[in-house]
C-alpha cells in the first residue's frame, strides 16, 4: 500500500527557513515524479516543486530561489527546503506521488494520484 507522511511542519517568522520531509512507503521509491503542493483554505492547490525520476527539479515562479526540493533514496524521503519564508508562504503543504511516470509533466495537481495528508506551513510578518 502506498503511504506518503510529512513531517516538518509549523511557525515560523518572515525571513526564517523550515524544511519539510515525506517518508514514503509501498512502491520503488526514486523510480517516479514526486511533488509539493500548497493549499489555502478556499483557494486551488497550486503545484511548488517536482524532482522527477533522474533527479530534475522544477519550481512555481512564486519559490523560485528561495525553495528547493531534494531526495534521499536510502531513506525514501523526499524534502523541500523554504528559506526566506513569506507570509504568503503560508499553507498546508502536500507531499504527492505521480507512479504512472518518471518524469514529471508539470505542476498541475492532475498528474498526481496520490497525497500525504499534510503539515501546517505558518510564516508570520
Amino acid at each position: 500500500q502506498v503511504q506518503l507522511a510529512e513531517s516538518g511542519g509549523g511557525s515560523v517568522q518572515s525571513g526564517g527557513s523550515m524544511r519539510l520531509s515525506c517518508r514514503a512507503s509501498g512502491y520503488t521509491y526514486s523510480t517516479f515524479c514526486m511533488g509539493w503542493f500548497r493549499q489555502v483554505p478556499g483557494q486551488v492547490r497550486e503545484g511548488v516543486a517536482t524532482l522527477d525520476g533522474q533527479g530534475s527539479a522544477k519550481y512555481a515562479d512564486s519559490v523560485k530561489g528561495r525553495f528547493t526540493i531534494s531526495h534521499d533514496n536510502a531513506k525514501k524521503t523526499l524534502y523541500l527546503q523554504m528559506d526566506n519564508l513569506k507570509p504568503e508562504d503560508t499553507a498546508v503543504y502536500y507531499c504527492a506521488a505521480d507512479l504512472g511516470n518518471t518524469y514529471c509533466s508539470g505542476l498541475s495537481r492532475d498528474n498526481f494520484g496520490w497525497w500525504g495528508q499534510g503539515a501546517q506551513v505558518t510564516v508570520s510578518s
